[in-house]
């Protein structure tokens, strides 16, 4: 597939600048749930670690409509390279939020057991490759993985996700310029949220669009208005499709922006026009879909409210049950390490068990209930 540029960007009212894809009703309503479960889930992650229940957090406002418009257009085979800003993702392919808000509080239902970040999310049986902190290394795995596929004939294609800032990293040359000159089935799709933490995109690239830097790679470039969840699914759609069909991969840029801090650590009224934030917030993914569901007779606001509602209560239980949890067994940190333990190894475990158990009968003598 020769490179090419294509920019589609819309109006804001209603906010749609595709003709919708041919979905049935319930696929228009599903589509809706999942952003608004989306944006619950980041809600009570940011209130956990408010109250200091939680650690750290990365919240995902202002994107879902990239997420799950994305993420809509692939399937289950299919295999998914995030960063750690696409919880939407992990929701769309099953994964309970439960699960998710146990890696928050790094409990004994951690797939990590405790040994990842918060929002460090991995999901094997889902094909959600397990999210790394540094920038742009998620794209290298993406490429490779999409070559294994290639090479097993499997029909499947691999969807990574990168922000604006992680195209001058250097894994994102390395995975572009592999993915394409091998034409890997990969999907890069770079949501496009104006902020690298808090450096604005115009002080990271002189490029037009991100889309612009497909070119130098020989691969097509789309530039979307990520905030147009039928618009990105209907982008996305064709990538994934050309992928599968050997065509080799894409770079989608999804034009987006970051309603909300980088992380629970950042206050980005340091370094973002509050003029810019009101004027994105108008924008807001949700509540322009919403419109246009009330428009075209998919939806009222009373049962606009109720999908709110239910997902409010079921990350509310998600947590609940999440902290009620107890902290990852000392032995744990024995588990998957290596495939057999060796009699050092095994040593250390009995020692750790033995002084852990000491310890714990030290304390109890010094500090009688």
């Amino acid at each position: 597939m020769t490179a090419t540029l294509e920019t589609v960007m819309g109006s804001d009212e209603p906010g749609l600048v595709l003709a919708a894809p041919r979905l049935t009703h319930e696929q228009f309503l599903v589509l809706h749930r999942a952003m608004v479960r989306t944006r619950k889930l980041d809600e009570r992650g940011m209130k956990l670690q408010r109250q200091g229940r939680i650690g750290f957090y990365v919240p995902s406002f202002g994107e879902e409509a990239a997420q799950v418009g994305s993420v809509a257009a692939t399937a289950a085979a299919d295999w998914i390279s995030p960063s750690y800003r696409q919880p939407g993702t992990a929701l769309w392919r099953g994964v309970k939020p439960e699960e998710m808000l146990d890696n928050c509080f790094g409990n004994a239902g951690d797939a990590a057991k405790g040994r990842q970040m918060p929002v460090h999310y991995s999901f094997r049986s889902r094909n959600f490759i397990s999210i790394g902190s540094p920038i742009g290394t998620q794209i290298a795995h993406a490429a490779g993985v999409a070559m294994a596929m290639k090479i097993r004939g499997d029909g499947n294609v691999c969807l990574t996700y990168l922000g604006d800032g992680a195209t001058s990293s250097n894994d994102f040359h390395t995975g572009l310029n592999f993915g394409a000159v091998f034409k890997a089935p990969c999907v890069f799709v770079c949501i496009n949220n104006q902020y690298a933490i808090s450096l604005c995109v115009t002080g990271q690239t002189t490029s037009v669009s991100m889309a612009d830097k497909a070119v130098a790679y020989g691969m097509p470039g789309r530039r979307i208005d990520g905030n147009d969840v039928l618009a990105v699914y209907s982008a996305t759609r064709d990538a994934v499709e050309a992928a599968r069909r050997g065509d080799g991969p894409m770079l989608l840029e999804l034009y987006s922006f970051r309603m909300g801090p980088h992380s629970s650590s950042d206050d980005p009224s340091r370094y973002r026009p509050k003029a810019m934030e009101d004027a994105w917030a108008a924008k807001d993914p949700i509540q322009r879909y919403e419109k246009w569901l009330i428009a075209n007779g998919h939806a009222d606001a009373g049962s606009l409210a109720a999908v709110h509602a239910a997902a409010e209560e079921e990350m509310s239980e998600a947590a609940k049950a999440s902290e009620s949890k107890p902290a990852p067994a000392k032995e744990t940190l024995f588990d998957d390490v290596c495939a057999a333990r060796s009699a050092m190894l095994e040593k250390q475990r009995a020692a750790l068990l033995q002084e852990g158990d000491a310890h714990a009968a030290d304390m109890n003598a010094a500090f009688p209930l």
